[in-house]
């Protein structure tokens, strides 16, 4: 896939004209926070697991980690990632630009519970170099996600409002 093929499918909630391309890599959550100049939680991270019958995308924060032992309980199985040669053939995007848009259909997506203390996030778009604002209950539309789910820790202890944002108690939207 590509970022075009991004646009092509956010055209439906019309988020296509809201992508933004850059002329350097935010292929990581550093990068993205630079090229965005956003504080780097705000990064909505997708990671891609193998889970058959194809692999699963958790969206996170950026300051959030998946915690194993969540992740096995959720699923029963423990949480591996594919190896980065696999990532395109399994997810429909390279490495750096993997996002819950446009994605293979055996692709399930889940959004981490990290996001909604944000009133909007940025997810990647297709590329190591794209990305579109959304807010967590348009970031859940778009994404077509299965659920929210409380995979990841580290982020718990971070500031609860952040620039205006929602407090961590407050369901998106609100």
């Amino acid at each position: 896939m590509s970022v075009a093929a991004v646009k092509e499918y956010l055209r439906e909630w019309g988020k296509d004209a809201d992508v933004r391309e850059f002329f350097r890599s935010s292929a990581t959550v550093a990068l993205a926070a630079e090229a965005l100049g956003v504080e780097p939680a705000r990064i909505a991270k997708t990671l891609s697991f193998k889970l058959a019958p194809g692999c699963v995308l958790i969206v996170a924060a950026g300051d959030a980690r998946i915690e194993n032992s969540k992740f096995k309980a959720f699923f029963g199985k423990k949480a591996i990632m594919p190896k980065p040669e696999e990532t395109l053939e399994l997810t429909g995007h390279p490495v750096g630009g993997v996002c819950p848009f446009a994605v293979n259909p055996a692709v399930r997506v889940y959004l981490d519970i990290s996001l909604r203390r944000f009133g909007t996030v940025f997810p990647a778009c297709g590329s190591a170099s794209s990305s579109v604002e959304m807010t967590p209950d348009e970031l859940f539309a778009c994404s077509r996600a299965m659920d929210w789910v409380d995979l990841c820790s580290g982020w718990e202890n971070a500031s609860r409002v952040q620039r205006g944002d929602a407090p961590l108690d407050s369901p998106p939207g609100d």
